[in-house]
Parts: C-alpha cells; sequence; structure tokens
C-alpha cells in the first residue's frame, strides 16, 4: 500500500492562495492517479482535483476550475495542488488520495482509493 504524506494548508483571507502537496512513498509511480477531495464542515465529501501521472491528464470540479492546478513532479510521485482565488467556500478539510490504474470512478469515489490521506485543513475567512 502507497503511504501518503500530505503538507500545506492553513488559513488565508478571501482571495488568497495555497498550495498543497502529497508526496507518495512508491518507487513505480507509473498508471498512478492521485487527487484530492475535501469536506466541508456539515457536508459530504466531494472530489476536487486529479491528475494522471503517466501524461499528465488533470480533472476538476466545476466549483474549482479556473482556480486551482493540480500538478506533479518531475519523478511523478508527489501532486501539488495550488488554489488560488480563494473562497470562503473553499473551507474544508482536504485529503489526498492516490491509487493505480484509477477508471472514473475514482474520480468520485474516495473510498475506491486504496491509498487515503489524514487530511490536512485549509480555512479561508476574513
Amino acid at each position: 500500500q502507497v503511504q501518503l504524506t500530505e503538507s500545506g494548508g492553513g488559513s488565508v483571507q478571501p482571495g488568497g492562495s495555497l498550495r498543497l502537496s502529497c508526496a507518495a512513498s512508491i518507487d513505480n509511480p507509473s498508471r498512478l492517479c492521485m487527487g484530492w477531495f475535501r469536506q466541508g464542515k456539515e457536508k459530504e465529501r466531494e472530489p476536487v482535483a486529479f491528475i494522471f501521472s503517466d501524461d499528465g491528464t488533470t480533472y476538476y470540479d466545476d466549483s474549482v476550475k479556473g482556480r486551482f492546478t493540480i500538478s506533479q513532479d518531475g519523478a511523478k510521485n508527489t501532486a501539488y495542488l495550488q488554489m488560488n482565488t480563494l473562497k470562503p467556500e473553499d473551507s474544508a478539510v482536504y485529503y489526498c488520495a492516490a491509487q493505480r490504474y484509477c477508471s472514473t470512478y475514482h474520480l468520485v469515489t474516495w473510498t475506491a482509493y486504496a491509498s487515503r490521506g489524514q487530511g490536512t485543513q485549509v480555512t479561508v475567512s476574513a
């Protein structure tokens, strides 16, 4: 099972930026997809953004398109989520997830991932 190490997050004012990172302990990151889900207070966990290691294909929830960017490092075992123009409704615990051989099902289903992070808090408030 791939171990995930999350970092980043914190508190920021509306309009500000934060970056999350998620490092996967894996020697061969081929066929790996990584991404984030988030869960706001009294809300269900929802998908945010994902990247496929082999070709860098990315997917975003409509709520973050144009504001968030997911990327990966050269080794393809660390994913980054650059969050710009943050809004109060982006406040949530953000959870990293990683899986080999993802399907579209993994883009929407948290429990489908074999490797899941503990989460990091993002708070956007004035």
